[in-house]
């Protein structure tokens, strides 16, 4: 079972909106050198939205490559149509993809029966462990936890990344699904109850700028240490509401490109942070002592 604090990684990105390869390798770097336990590729954060396919399946080629085994690598693959999902599910498995993540499928809005099909049919065409992902302020359709338990009998689908922010949904997949049924947190606020409840871990925004902290958070609260957890977590804080202060990977995206750790680039429909959220933002960084407010960036990898 994958566990502890995961990364939502952002795709970097040049000005003009190409994929910048090289920064891409330089964060890979830099979040096993500061402990993350696992990359999410290619899933919200990732702009997996405005991918080409063959974008799409470039950036879990590369990150499979890049990280050379040294932590698991799970590849967003859902989609809106169930072939096109089937599709990349079946792609991320030949690239040595580790896991896939599905979100649930977003805009047509099925019926519970028609999200336990679709997930159905694409674990039992795919051999590869499969997380559900449930966003409903995303996608428009919720996840029940009696549909989430009625997949989890199927042996390739071994978790959810329940991201409604609802604590005692947790504890519903949890008693449905039993102990060997991962529940990994889909929102950085809950996140750190959430696994001391008992969750497996988190797939986190905030990861992506405080990497460490997050494993030292993630750490404390999986084992149970509660006082550690808040501790670290009240450093954290602010990063997981202000990240937040317009969509994701906004927010976010600007603040790496604070610290100087990717160049300012996003893709249309999204546009970079607005100027009245900076300051916000920066002092969410500044907070988690991840920069010096008005001085040069903390924390830089080495060129590509």
């Amino acid at each position: 079972m994958i566990t502890g604090s995961l990364v939502a990684l952002a795709t970097p990105m040049l000005e003009d909106g190409e994929l910048d390869w090289g920064c891409l390798k330089n964060l890979i770097e830099y979040h096993i050198e500061q402990g993350t336990n696992g990359l999410v590729v290619a899933g919200t954060t990732g702009e997996c939205a405005t991918l080409t396919l063959q974008e799409h399946c470039e950036v879990i080629r590369r990150s499979v490559k890049l990280v050379a085994g040294r932590i698991p690598v799970i590849a967003g693959t859902g989609a809106n149509a169930t072939q096109e999902s089937l599709i990349l599910t079946a792609e991320a498995k030949a690239l040595g993809a580790d896991a896939c993540l599905l979100v649930t499928p977003y805009y047509n809005k099925p019926t519970q029966e028609g999200l336990y099909r679709h997930f159905k049919t694409i674990a039992d065409a795919v051999n590869i462990p499969q997380i559900l992902y449930n966003v409903p302020g995303r996608t428009a359709v919720d996840l029940l936890p009696e549909t989430v338990a009625r997949l989890a009998e199927i042996p390739n689908i071994v978790g959810i990344k329940e991201a409604t922010g609802i604590l005692a949904r947790g504890k519903r997949i949890r008693d449905l699904c039993g102990k060997d049924f991962a529940i990994y947190s889909g929102d950085d606020a809950t996140g750190m109850e959430l696994m001391l409840q008992g969750a497996n871990g988190v797939i986190s925004v905030t990861n992506n700028v405080a990497p460490k902290l997050m494993r030292r958070m993630c750490d404390a609260a999986i084992n149970g240490d509660r006082r550690s957890a808040e501790t670290i977590n009240s450093q954290l804080n602010d990063l997981h509401q202000k990240l937040f202060i317009e969509p994701n990977p906004i927010p976010v995206k600007w603040a790496l490109h604070r610290m100087g750790l990717i160049a300012e680039g996003i893709r249309l429909p999204l546009t970079p942070l607005s100027p009245g959220c900076q300051g916000d933002v920066e002092h969410a960084l500044a907070q988690a002592k991840l920069i010096s407010k008005n001085s040069v960036p903390v924390a830089k990898p080495e060129p590509a």
